[in-house]
């Protein structure tokens, strides 16, 4: 399974999407930063799953329809950082759906993630990546588990690893940063946790309009 997540700043990139997804022949697209109302119900092949609802820019996820059958889709609003209840720019930070593999019959839970804002401590990040997995589980109690997207954590990766490893999940980077806009806040800010999936690898693909460079991954249920 190929999986792309990429953070559209602000929707900028969104005419970046038909040739992503024709170069890298994804079978799943997670979407942050796009403006849900703009976006089309096909890119390349891919049909569009559901979009969030309660902010104008949000999460979107789009499917290979010939591979996956949708069972169940979900939004989920998470604790908000001082940044949300000022500003308002986001209430549902995870997109999650439960899949059914076509070929094998096989289920499978797949999420587009968004964490809270750099202003954000650190601490509210990782409640919020525990209680999005949480939630994700509950989807489909004892399936395997790939929540894809902007986590905002460019630093003290040991600690968060050792969080998600504690919650019974693996955290899973990137082979090069994502984030290089800023000599300042440069890093891995876009990454993988999951269960039940051996990721083989993470791909860093090149930097286009977008502050963040969009991620292949490539997973296999295990």
């Amino acid at each position: 399974m190929r999986v792309i997540s990429y953070n559209l700043r602000k929707h900028r990139a969104a005419t970046e999407l038909i040739g992503l997804v024709t170069e890298h022949d994804p079978d799943i697209l997670c979407l942050q930063e796009c403006d849900t109302e703009a976006l089309p119900d096909a890119i390349g092949g891919l049909s569009l799953v559901h979009t969030t609802s309660g902010n104008r820019l949000g999460l979107a996820m789009y499917l290979r329809s010939n591979t996956f059958q949708v069972e169940k889709v979900r939004t989920i609003g998470l604790k908000k950082s001082l940044h949300d209840r000022v500003l308002k720019p986001a209430h549902e930070r995870v997109l999650g759906a439960r899949l059914r593999d076509i070929d094998t019959g096989r289920g499978l839970i797949v999420a587009s993630f968004h964490a809270a804002p750099l202003t954000a401590l650190n601490s509210l990040r990782r409640n919020q990546i525990r209680a999005g997995l949480d939630a994700l589980q509950a989807l489909g109690p004892g399936m395997p588990v790939l929540m894809v997207g902007d986590y905002n954590y460019p630093v003290f990766k040991e600690s968060l690893g050792q969080s998600v490893r504690d919650h019974g999940y693996t955290l899973t980077l990137s082979d090069d940063r994502t984030y290089t806009r800023y000599r300042v806040f440069k890093g891995h800010y876009d990454f993988a946790t999951s269960v039940g999936f051996d990721i083989s690898k993470i791909t860093t693909l090149p930097q286009a309009t977008s502050d963040h460079r969009p991620i292949l991954i490539t997973a296999e249920v295990e």
